[in-house]
């Protein structure tokens, strides 16, 4: 059965190769992108593989929250049929770390923006769909100080912090939901894909993204993560396992959720 699948940042790297691989098996994409040269660029690239799918394109920057609440409610608005959320968008590395709420641009795209998005159309979703989060093997323990922007990290500890609060937070939400709502599941695409963030960050060609590609098309439509809720899958080991032992702590899931909430609240998100 065709679904319709909303992938965030599907201009380049995983997530377009993931746009391209769903459209050839004939599902619908709606494509999100910060700029629009780029949504036009990845909309004929992606129009231009066969399949029957529909593809639309949506601009938003996801390092304003403001932003991307609008951008969830342009999608409510806009399709009356949503089956599956794949929170593909992702920073390592920016010249200025600091957004003007005064938040890490990390935290922001790669943990707070995914969680307005899942929050705001897992409804629209419902159940039997799914909200696939991209993790990464890099977890380390999450500074809720760091989290708020009262906290300065290096590259590497903001991103493995972020991937570490996504896989918490899919948790906690899987949690919530329970049967009532869309499955959430983290995923680990695969370590030094050959994304252009991977390339900045190490200077390396890195592995075939067809590998990414592959793992995010089953993970949003295949049977065998059916009952996948709650759980994260490592594309490093081709297995379900577990995350970080903080992402198994419902005490600091709920923790960090709440932490979450709050800098929404004084934001005024």
């Amino acid at each position: 059965m065709s679904k319709t699948i909303l992938i965030t940042g599907a201009t380049d790297g995983i997530g377009f190769e993931t746009a391209k691989v769903l459209r050839a098996s004939g599902h619908s994409v709606l494509l999100h992108g910060r700029s629009s040269a780029k949504l036009d660029a990845a909309r004929a690239a992606v129009a231009a593989v066969d399949g029957g799918g529909r593809i639309a394109t949506y601009q938003a920057d996801l390092s304003s929250i403001a932003a991307t609440r609008r951008l969830a409610d342009e999608i409510r608005r806009a399709e009356p049929d949503l089956d599956v959320l794949i929170n593909n968008a992702g920073v390592f590395s920016i010249a200025k770390p600091m957004t003007e709420d005064r938040l890490d641009v990390r935290f922001v795209v790669n943990t707070i923006a995914p969680y307005v998005l899942a929050s705001e159309l897992a409804f629209h979703i419902g159940m039997g769909g799914r909200i696939v989060n991209l993790s990464s093997a890099a977890q380390v323990p999450v500074s809720l100080a760091a989290l708020a922007g009262e906290e300065r990290l290096s590259d590497n500890d903001a991103y493995a912090q972020s991937k570490l609060a996504l896989t918490m937070w899919s948790r906690h939400m899987a949690d919530e939901f329970a049967d009532a709502g869309p499955a959430v599941i983290a995923v680990n695409p695969g370590s030094l894909l050959g994304s252009k963030m991977v390339k900045e960050a190490y200077g390396m060609d890195g592995k075939d993204l067809g590998i990414g590609a592959d793992i995010l098309r089953r993970a949003a439509v295949s049977p065998e993560f059916d009952h996948a809720s709650g759980r994260y899958f490592d594309n490093d080991s081709g297995q379900f396992r577990n995350p970080h032992p903080d992402a198994l702590d419902p005490s600091l899931n709920a923790a960090l959720v709440a932490a979450i909430d709050d800098i929404l609240r004084r934001v005024g998100a």
